[in-house]
């Protein structure tokens, strides 16, 4: 009888056993909190489709939180307050700014950023062992400086003076300043620096350049690949006649004379693999960050054409691109 009525319960059981299996495998899928300043910012699309590849179907096995404030950088706070509310898995954010207030909502939940100077920045201990609950990309964008210097000068051998266009709201332009400055002494160039708020201050940015009698002008990075606004400061440089060079991504293709600095999409393809190793457990802290191997020139011809610029065959030569 005892055997009849233990039996009769397995059923039952094993049912019980499915359905506390269904919810917990329910309430294991990840989710994946986006932080960043624009809406259509290329690493949200990087992202998914590198995680796609790494068999995580959205709406089945990951979730995305994707929160943006197109270019409105005082909201970033609140923004990434809602990630942490969410209890999202991991934090994926990009730029300065954006990673600044991840950091300052929560120090438990990993945090994967691609950022120009991670140690610099605070954002972690070293490169490699970055400690605490952030790793990802270093693009060394800042460090760069003495190499875009070098091709000015071979552009405008004269050159005795640049200007150095950047954003106040991003926490690390004075790092980027400081580096160009120091660059600058060793080959004997004056930096300008003008910092602005945002695109109503761009002409009053480029009049100060024109009053100081800039050579050149170097454009923070933040302003094309991140807010998207290299257009109007491309046209702005054009119609003042200044050759201008920045390591925003597009910068070249958006109207600019040169665009020098890393592989940025390469860079980017290497955070769904973080993301990977940390939903498998892996702790951020013992993650190394990356920095990039590959870097790039592209020269806008019609740009220096427009400028009265003839550029040297030496440094066409070396272009990975030239837009005609």
């Amino acid at each position: 009888m005892r055997k009849k009525f233990i039996l009769a319960l397995l059923p039952a059981f094993a049912l019980a056993s499915v359905q506390l299996g269904g919810a917990q495998q329910l309430k294991k899928v990840p989710t994946i909190g986006i932080l960043t300043l624009a809406s259509d910012d290329p690493l949200a699309k990087v992202l998914r489709e590198g995680l796609r590849q790494l068999g995580y179907i959205e709406g089945q096995n990951i979730v995305f939180e994707h929160r943006f404030v197109d270019g409105k950088v005082h909201r970033l706070p609140d923004l990434a307050g809602e990630l942490v509310r969410l209890k999202v898995d991991v934090i994926v954010a990009r730029s300065t700014p954006v990673v600044q207030a991840a950091k300052n909502a929560t120090n438990t939940i990993p945090i994967v950023i691609s950022v120009p100077d991670s140690v610099g920045s605070g954002f972690v201990a070293s490169l490699a062992r970055p400690g605490g609950n952030i790793t990802g990309t270093s693009s060394i964008m800042p460090e760069l400086a003495g190499k875009r210097l070098e091709l000015l000068r071979e552009i405008l051998p004269k050159l005795s003076r640049v200007a150095f266009l950047a954003h106040a709201g991003d926490p690390s332009h004075p790092q980027f300043i400081k580096q160009v400055q120091d660059a600058a002494e060793s080959v004997q160039i004056q930096v300008q620096s003008v910092v602005v708020k945002g695109p109503e201050e761009f002409e009053g940015a480029f009049s100060a350049m024109a009053r100081e009698r800039a050579g050149a002008v170097i454009v923070q990075p933040l302003f094309a690949g991140v807010l998207g606004v290299a257009g109007p400061i491309a046209e702005l440089a054009t119609r003042n006649r200044l050759p201008s060079i920045s390591d925003g991504l597009r910068f070249a293709e958006a109207g600019g004379l040169i665009y020098y600095g890393p592989d940025q999409l390469a860079l980017w393809r290497r955070i769904p693999d973080y993301v990977d190793k940390i939903l498998k457990g892996a702790k951020p802290a013992e993650l190394p960050v990356e920095q990039p191997s590959k870097f790039e020139l592209v020269i806008n011809l019609k740009t220096a054409k427009q400028i009265g610029l003839t550029m040297p065959p030496n440094v066409l030569a070396r272009a990975d691109r030239v837009i005609k």
